[in-house]
């Protein structure tokens, strides 16, 4: 049986002049050092792994986060990768590296210090429900489909869907005006996601200085404070600054 061809796995870029020790990672039950290629002030963080294929399942992207994580406590100026590069050879990676360089260089005074937290803001489904039904067109239609057949309720039933709709789009305007804006303008930069999932009313990303992670985070618990009986919050990070930064990866062919 010929021996598994390796490849070299990247979890991110930094800003560094020397080789940096982020210590090992486990990746699918295989302890593997990590180390830096470099290329002027800038390196990848990178792992010698099994060439293949690897998937985005729980276990694997805990690993990528907890490697980048790692990064992050030992440097401050962090580009992401996201999740399942990996390259043939060193030789690539630096390749790569060289013709993402123009880019990183104007990334590195632009993040330098910088993180970002996520916030999800779930609407909580009763609270949702009584916004529904509290509204006066939804009463008038709803008694109207009493007692019909499927067929004969069926425009009312569509009208019915088109309110929730609007409502659901007010409240998210409303999280959008009163939890969102006060955090943007207290972050260096924002972003308003697409919500993902029926009852979600907002799905952002921010991204801060380091130093006023305290402050910020100080921001969002006041907007959970008079929030916290119609939703529910999930606060995250800190994470690199992967809403903001757009890296594409690829290896120029010679």
């Amino acid at each position: 049986m010929s021996e598994q061809e390796m490849g070299i796995y990247i979890f991110s870029g930094i800003q560094t002049t020397e080789d940096g020790d982020f210590g090992t990672v486990e990746i699918e039950g295989e302890e593997r050092e990590t180390f830096t290629i470099r290329y002027k002030d800038a390196a990848m963080v990178a792992a010698e792994v099994p060439m293949k294929i690897y998937n985005p399942n729980r276990q694997n992207l805990m690993m990528h986060q907890h490697a980048v994580a790692e990064i992050m406590s030992k440097n401050d100026t962090v580009i992401p990768i996201s999740f399942g590069n990996v390259f043939k050879s060193k030789e690539d990676v630096k390749v790569l590296l060289e013709n993402l360089y123009p880019q990183f260089e104007k990334l590195f005074p632009a993040i330098k210090g910088k993180i970002e937290v996520g916030l999800k803001v779930i609407g909580k489904k009763d609270w949702l429900e009584k916004k529904v039904n509290e509204h006066p067109e939804v009463g008038k239609i709803s008694a109207s489909v009493k007692g019909k057949s499927e067929a004969a309720g069926y425009y009312e039933r569509i009208q019915l869907g088109g309110i929730a709709q609007k409502l659901f789009a007010d409240l998210q305007n409303e999280v959008k005006a009163e939890v969102f804006t006060p955090l943007e303008e207290a972050a260096e930069a924002a972003k308003a996601n697409e919500p993902t999932g029926e009852t979600m009313l907002l799905n952002a990303a921010f991204l801060i200085d380091r130093d006023s992670e305290e402050l910020f985070d100080q921001k969002v618990n006041e907007a959970h404070e008079k929030w916290k009986d119609k939703v529910d919050f999930n606060y995250s990070g800190p994470w690199p600054a992967y809403n903001f930064v757009n890296i594409r990866l690829k290896v120029e062919e010679s």
